[in-house]
């Protein structure tokens, strides 16, 4: 890492300060070496202009394209030794393949079940490798990501399922594990934040009360997209004052417009409404574990993050919203790369660090 990448870390992580909006505590980081804002964040600027441009019109979906095409190199940022081990999880439905990532501890530590993204029927567990092992040295905490079973071989339920098995078995196992049962967190990026806030809702509908903590990376919590009281996706909600063109490209690259996700991921099991697919709709967030939610200025996924912290907290729930401005989707597997992976990183160190404090009841 350079000295420039290192002074646009230290810039972004002196913006500690937020606001109040809505209920929920909301730091924005603006980006670091721009002072204008609406404007795309230079490093994705490159990134973005020096990927090849395919002019050609769409063809039809392909399932293996699609998922080769995911996931970014990114670096190992870490400087003190992480252990990393491959364990199957047992399950009554299939083994659930897992990595545990571990800092030098003779103490029990907290830990964070981490669910990658990738639509739900894509990603892996490599992409997310190395923000798992800097999540887990720079919070101390055991981080354990999950490779849970995919669609469309394997519709809703059964990866929410593995999940929710994953969160079960390592709670009942902590003593095992070396970690803390009472200080047990959930995180996700993408479709990953979608299931670790539905295990919260899980965990809190069969009253076992496990999860702690619920850390959403730029969630997917509306498949559809669809209009609530408090949601309504628009374009002009997003400032662009420069690269109009590439921003409007960028921020509706996730836009669903022939349900696809629905196709691929629910194949008509449950309703894209089903509280457990779209948590938007759930009436029932009541009572769900303290949340922070990480959201990206140029991401199609941004208005229903916000919207979810809103709803949260008018539900009585503690959250807090860190918004990157100039970063789009997924920035966080541009870790090395991209300044703000390494600072959001940090952010959820500091919010585990804190949550986790003071020994909390299991029920808290």
């Amino acid at each position: 890492m350079g000295q420039e990448y290192q002074q646009l870390v230290d810039r972004l992580a002196q913006k500690k300060a937020g606001e109040r909006q809505d209920g929920v505590d909301v730091v924005i980081k603006p980006v670091p070496d721009r002072t204008e804002s609406g404007v795309l964040d230079p490093r994705v600027f490159e990134v973005m202009t020096q990927q090849p441009q395919d002019s050609s019109p769409a063809g039809p979906f392909s399932l293996e394209a699609a998922r080769a095409g995911m996931g970014w190199v990114n670096t190992d940022l870490t400087t003190t030794d992480i252990t990393t081990e491959d364990i199957v999880i047992p399950s009554a439905e299939q083994p659930i393949p897992a990595r545990i990532y571990r800092p030098r501890s003779t103490e029990p530590l907290p830990a964070v079940v981490y669910f990658h993204g990738g639509g739900f029927f894509g990603g892996t567990l490599e992409p997310v490798e190395h923000p798992c092992r800097l999540l887990a040295e720079r919070a101390n905490v055991v981080v354990i990501s999950i490779d849970y079973r995919l669609a469309p071989e394997h519709p809703f339920p059964a990866g929410l399922n593995d999940c929710f098995t994953a969160v079960t078995w390592v709670y009942e196992q902590a003593e095992a594990l070396g970690i803390k049962r009472a200080q047990l967190a959930v995180a996700g990026d993408s479709a990953g934040g979608n299931l670790a806030t539905v295990c919260a809702l899980l965990d809190r509908e069969q009253q076992t009360e496990m999860i702690q903590y619920q850390i959403l990376l730029y969630p997917v919590v509306n498949l559809a997209a669809l209009p609530t009281d408090d949601f309504n996706w628009r374009l002009d909600a997003y400032e662009m004052n420069e690269n109009r063109e590439l921003l409007e490209g960028i921020v509706t690259a996730l836009e669903d417009t022939d349900g696809l996700l629905n196709r691929l991921y629910l194949q008509g099991t449950t309703n894209v409404q089903d509280s457990h697919v779209s948590p938007l709709f759930s009436d029932k967030l009541a009572g769900l574990p303290e949340a922070l939610i990480i959201t990206a200025e140029y991401d199609y996924l941004r208005l229903e993050g916000e919207a979810y912290g809103r709803k949260l907290a008018r539900s009585g729930v503690k959250t807090k919203r860190i918004q990157y401005n100039g970063m789009d989707h997924a920035f966080i597997e541009k870790l090395g790369q991209y300044p703000q992976a390494e600072d959001c990183i940090t952010e959820i160190a500091n919010g585990l660090k804190k949550r986790f404090a003071t020994k909390q009841p299991t029920g808290g």
